[in-house]
């Protein structure tokens, strides 16, 4: 239990420190325009908010803490 609360911490932590640093995006494609079975549509690359970001090194942060907090019990 403690080693995998330990690991989704880091696990986490990491991702979060990724997004924070701006290199977390994802890609949403749009149908602009479609006329029987033709489409015209747009693909975009956007940023995943940096509130994603300070939530994952909180909470990464506290799930590390709680693992070597169970580790001295």
């Amino acid at each position: 239990m403690r080693a995998g609360l330990f690991i989704a911490g880091i696990i986490l932590l990491v991702a979060g420190i990724w997004v924070i640093a701006g290199n977390g995006s994802y890609r949403q494609t749009e149908t602009l325009a479609q006329l029987g079975s033709a489409k015209i549509e747009a693909t975009h690359t956007k940023a995943v908010p940096q509130w994603i970001g300070i939530a994952g090194i909180v909470v990464g942060g506290l799930l590390i803490v709680g693992g070597i907090a169970s580790k001295k019990r």
